[in-house]
């Protein structure tokens, strides 16, 4: 009798020990599974306004297997990167100052590219202005004289200023109702310049 009690236990403990085996097993899988899917994350989201940048993405799971690889992304925390990456492609002085373009762009309440496609619609972004005149924008030179300014900084918060004056309080949101104004004699090809440069930053075609 005492014998069959004894066998009955061992096999209790052996079952016993084999299920917290197994448990244990699982809940190591489970967090090795876990980890790498953290390893690998890959964020595409998209937010409102259409605005498109590049966002770096890596894997950290394996340093055999790390590597980057760029992707197009769309959210509102990636727009001064784009702006940047798009000034540095083409070797813009106005690079340093991304950061202000975005912020004066969202201070007014126009879209971020707005300031740069006129730019390099107008001046290759600043590679053809006026010497020492920081204008890369075009407006305020005539024949009576040319609109100067004393840095960059300067000229990026008036211009910011008088877009949204001068275009957006009057529903000139689009590169042809701007075209009218801001370039009468155009025969469309400053609003298509503009449209294409809008272009390559939302797609990131640069």
């Amino acid at each position: 009798m005492w014998q069959k009690i004894v066998i009955f236990i061992g096999r209790l403990v052996f079952l016993g020990v084999f299920a917290l085996f197994c448990v244990v097993f699982v809940y190591w899988e489970f967090l090795t599974l876990n980890g790498m899917r953290q390893g690998k994350q890959t964020l595409v989201s998209r937010v409102g306004g259409g605005n498109v940048s590049q966002l770096v993405i890596g894997s950290n799971y394996e340093e055999e297997e790390e590597r980057q690889m760029e992707v197009l992304a769309v959210t509102d925390d990636a727009r001064p990167l784009i702006i940047k990456r798009y000034l540095e492609r083409y070797k813009s002085p106005l690079a340093p100052y991304a950061d202000l373009i975005f912020e004066v762009s969202m201070t007014y309440g126009f879209d971020y590219y707005w300031i740069v496609a006129i730019a390099q619609q107008e001046s290759n972004l600043c590679k053809k202005i006026p010497e020492n005149s920081y204008n890369c924008w075009g407006y305020g030179i005539h024949s009576k004289g040319t609109l100067r300014f004393d840095s960059y900084e300067l000229a990026i918060k008036s211009f910011a200023e008088y877009l949204d004056r001068e275009y957006f309080k009057k529903d000139l949101n689009t590169a042809e109702l701007m075209m009218g104004k801001y370039n009468p004699n155009s025969n469309g090809s400053w609003a298509f310049g503009v449209n294409q440069f809008i272009g390559e930053m939302e797609d990131g075609d640069f």
